[in-house]
């Protein structure tokens, strides 16, 4: 099994607050493209790990707007990257659906606005208080928000992604600069 690198939380939400209402130059912006916010997610979470996974078609990785994984910007393919069940390279993690005491923030929301797809991948930045939709703060792309409490969203459905690590590189990854907070 692979070495587990821990998760940079705090990182990822400086990466979050960093960029909540602008975009880094170094990545595509994809809002032209049916939303950048699973984007602005990966780019958090890189932030938080610097491993990427560049295994065609199922890892996760950006090269750039016409080089990445699905998993990198959309909202299906991100949450079944992270909670694959084997110990592939790249961030890992855990759908957490009754125990929101285990959110903590750096960690992934996902929103279903119709019956049949998710849509929407905002990333936690504080809980201000007991976890509960009002005291959940997220930051997103697409419709840009910071400290946007969940309660403030309309949606169908919801699914939380609890981030556990990364697990270390092999053939599958090669060494990138984390983000720049330009």
């Amino acid at each position: 099994m692979p070495d587990i690198i821990p998760y940079d939380r705090a990182a990822a939400v400086a990466y979050a607050h960093r960029w909540a209402y602008g975009r880094n130059p170094d990545f595509y912006d994809f809002e032209s493209l049916g939303g950048d916010c699973t984007n602005f997610a990966s780019q958090c979470l890189y932030a938080g790990t610097g491993i990427m996974n560049f295994t065609p078609d199922f890892g996760w990785y950006y090269l750039s707007g016409s080089d990445k994984a699905p998993a990198w910007s959309g909202v299906p393919y991100f949450f079944n990257f992270l909670t694959r069940g084997e110990p592939t390279p790249g961030p890992f993690g855990v759908e957490v659906s009754s125990n929101l005491e285990l959110l903590r923030p750096g960690d992934f929301v996902q929103l279903r606005f119709s019956p049949d797809r998710f849509g929407h991948t905002p990333v936690i930045v504080e809980i201000a208080g007991p976890p509960t939709l009002r005291n959940i703060l997220v930051a997103a792309h697409t419709d840009n928000a910071d400290y946007r409490p969940l309660s403030s969203y309309w949606f169908q459905g919801i699914r939380f992604l609890h981030i556990l690590g990364a697990y270390a590189g092999g053939e599958e990854t090669q060494p990138v600069a984390p983000p720049v907070f330009g």
